[in-house]
């Protein structure tokens, strides 16, 4: 499975294009910003996208995906928890980023806590459901690489200081699920630099997760 990190948008948000080398096909995470892009990309790479796949609602990580649909035609999955936020994507992105040609995602299907993201003919990544930072935040867990969001950074977690927000379910995502992967597991978070789960759980504060 490969890998590759574009950096969109006006808050720095990481989309990621993971693909099987094989075969080409694959999935984009996180679409944040600048459509046009990420499709530059998909086809330099000649990559053949089946879903969009977000791990949580925020506008941030999701202004792109209306005009991903139109160009791929393929469907948008979420968390059904974070349905109010993607029905917020227009106004919110309008206030922050003065974005005025947003449009709102359609979702084509709900994401399930468990669930395999099959490409290239096998399954390649875990749905893992980790609530926190958002209601319906996920993960994506597979080939000893993980997609999580805004819940784990490098040296840092996702805020839980808006009104949905849960610092306590935020860590006990890390701590009960992320935490429970193997050390050598690459993170590739919503933002900024990769990590590993091994560096993470050495350099966490162990009260905050006792």
């Amino acid at each position: 499975m490969k890998v590759e990190k574009l950096r969109v948008g006006q808050l720095q948000s990481n989309c990621y294009l993971v693909w099987d080398p094989q075969t080409k096909e694959g999935v984009i995470i996180d679409p944040a910003d600048d459509a046009d892009f990420i499709l530059r990309r998909i086809k330099d790479l000649e990559i053949k996208p089946l879903f969009i796949l977000a791990t949580h609602g925020h506008f941030d990580h999701v202004m792109a995906v209306g005009e991903l649909k139109l160009d791929l035609q393929i469907p948008f999955l979420i968390s059904e928890k974070d349905l109010f936020l993607i029905k917020r994507t227009v106004p919110t992105a309008s206030f922050f980023t003065g974005e005025r040609g947003v449009l709102t995602p359609k979702i084509d299907r709900f994401l399930k806590e468990g669930e395999e993201i099959v490409f290239g003919g096998e399954k390649q990544l875990k749905v893992i459901f980790t609530p926190g930072h958002s209601p319906g935040g996920v993960a994506f867990f597979g080939r000893g690489v993980l997609f999580s969001g805004d819940t784990l950074f490098a040296q840092s977690v996702g805020r839980t200081d808006l009104s949905y927000s849960s610092r306590q379910d935020l860590l006990d995502s890390i701590k009960n699920k992320l935490f429970k992967l193997p050390d050598e597991t690459i993170v590739y978070p919503g933002h900024g630099e990769e990590t590993t789960i091994g560096e993470e759980k050495e350099n966490f504060n162990s009260a905050e997760i006792s």
